[in-house]
């Protein structure tokens, strides 16, 4: 009988992030099912480790545009429109996230995203006073720690103010 090792399967995200040299820490979460939808099991991350989730929205004049905000923060949509040139955003409908982004509901990444469609992206300005950050690596239950200030400039992202502690 023999024992084959489990080939760890590296997802979209950490091949661009290797191929453009950008060092990473992968962090894994454990993952349930819940009806249709796979989830992660909360309270999971490691204390020091600051978790971020990709929002894609839409916009009156931009057409599909990316959120990068803290995990425990809102959008406001008043200053993301103003931050990104447009009068109104609001969220991609759940029905058509898969079709917009190319992601399932949480796996959207900002690289994936930047790598499938050439979006504008945003990060809080947040991002820049943690340093390191955890963005999705692409798959649910899958995660990359990485320096803010890098994945920004690999993706062409901005930064600009737009997360609040409570929603509009």
């Amino acid at each position: 009988m023999s024992k084959k090792k489990q080939h760890y399967q590296k997802t979209l995200v950490e091949k661009i992030l290797d191929k453009n040299n950008i060092q990473y820490q992968p962090l894994n979460f454990i993952t349930e099912k819940q009806g249709d939808v796979e989830q992660i099991v909360p309270n999971q991350a490691p204390p020091k480790v600051k978790i971020y989730k990709t929002l894609v929205l839409t916009g009156n004049k931009t057409g599909p545009l990316v959120g990068v905000i803290p995990l425990n923060m809102h959008i406001s949509y008043k200053m993301f429109a103003q931050l990104s040139n447009n009068k109104k955003v609001g969220m991609v409908p759940l029905k058509d996230l898969k079709k917009t982004s190319g992601f399932e509901h949480g796996a959207n990444s900002p690289i994936g995203v930047r790598e499938q469609h050439n979006y504008p992206i945003y990060f809080d300005n947040q991002a820049l006073l943690d340093q390191e950050i955890a963005v999705s690596a692409g798959k649910i239950g899958r995660s990359v720690i990485v320096n803010a200030k890098e994945i920004a400039q690999l993706v062409d992202g901005k930064f600009g103010d737009f997360a609040i502690n409570q929603p509009e």
